[in-house]
């Protein structure tokens, strides 16, 4: 999905020349400690909207970006065997942040945000802390929290269970600017 799709997500009226925070940068890491191994990636290729007026947000990752692992095995594994990434080539999470933030006034805001985190197709409604921070027109977003795989309907056969957790840790930092926002209809 594209920036505009993600407007559409995100904006279900019309609001000429409003502002929103794009993402520009962003990060997701993930980790796998399992009792025989632990795994690491990352994906850079992140996009993402913030709507002020609104209070919500709408991010996706291309789960054939991630990067890193232990082997080349373990990626061919991760986008055939588990995430099925041709099939469910996309992660989601949208939705609204629960706590204030003031995003006309510079300060750290601790979050939670609440939405639907979709993984593997299967969508669950999560609440997920955080920190805000908003400087000079842009919005840093911090995060760790933790996906049972059960939750999104990932197997893990039983001959790898000691090399593959069955929470994945995920830690999250996202860069975004103020953009005038053109709206939809």
């Amino acid at each position: 999905m594209n920036k505009i799709t993600i407007a559409l997500l995100l904006l279900s009226t019309s609001l000429l020349a409003q502002k929103r925070f794009e993402l520009e940068k962003g990060k997701i890491d993930f980790s796998s400690n399992a009792a025989l191994e632990l795994i690491n990636a990352s994906d850079e290729k992140v996009q993402g909207l913030v709507d002020p007026a609104k209070n919500t947000f709408a991010f996706i990752a291309n789960m054939k970006g991630f990067t890193g692992f232990n082997s080349a095995l373990q990626k061919e594994h991760f986008d055939e065997k588990y995430l099925e990434t041709d099939k469910f080539y996309q992660a989601t999470f949208s939705g609204s942040f629960i706590d204030p933030i003031d995003y006309a006034k510079d300060g750290a805001y601790k979050v939670r945000a609440k939405g639907f985190l979709t993984v593997h197709g299967i969508k669950q409604t999560r609440i997920i802390p955080g920190t805000v921070t908003i400087e000079k027109g842009q919005m840093n977003i911090e995060a760790n929290f933790t996906v049972p795989l059960a939750d999104h309907n990932i197997k893990i056969p039983e001959i790898v269970s000691q090399k593959i957790a069955t929470e994945i840790f995920v830690k999250l930092k996202f860069l975004l600017k103020e953009k005038e926002g053109k709206g939809t209809k």
